[in-house]
């Protein structure tokens, strides 16, 4: 159940992320914020949200990725936890996903298998889509030769 609750809080999140950055941002604000403050400061919330808007637009103007990446991330954690603090919570989430970007949650409910083929990867392979901020760190060695069976 934790990687079901993990993986709806990671599509809530690039969702969340997805709307304040769209036209229909202001419904969607009203409505996330009644989900986040449940029952508590529907104010806060909502100038917690504005404040990621406002950030993420300036990210995405600046073509910050790593910033972009940074208000996503922290949106899901605040949606893991408060799916972990309130068993009703899941099915609340889903349905408002499914109202305020119905697209975005089916492409997000069918699963993925990626397959890599056609000789040895001596880096890494990245498939998906949304990335940002990617680092990886690793020698610049060359990969070894193959052993032919051949002495030298």
């Amino acid at each position: 159940m934790e990687a079901e609750l993990a993986a709806l809080a990671a599509s809530g999140a690039t969702t969340l992320v997805g709307l304040m950055v769209s036209e229909t941002w202001g419904q969607a604000r009203e409505r996330l914020t009644r989900f986040f403050a449940r029952g508590g400061d529907e104010r806060a919330v909502g100038e917690e949200l504005c404040l990621s808007q406002g950030e993420l637009a300036a990210a995405r103007e600046a073509e910050d990725g790593e910033t972009a990446a940074d208000i996503e991330a922290a949106w899901r954690v605040r949606l893991r936890r408060a799916l972990q603090a309130d068993p009703g919570a899941a099915e609340e989430l889903r349905s408002l996903l499914a109202e305020i970007a119905p697209d975005a949650v089916r492409e997000s409910l069918g699963a993925v298998h990626n397959t890599i083929s056609g000789g040895v990867q001596h880096g890494p392979v990245v498939q998906g889509e949304r990335f940002f901020g990617l680092t990886f760190n690793g020698s610049d060695s060359v990969p070894p030769e193959r052993d032919t069976g051949t002495a030298r």
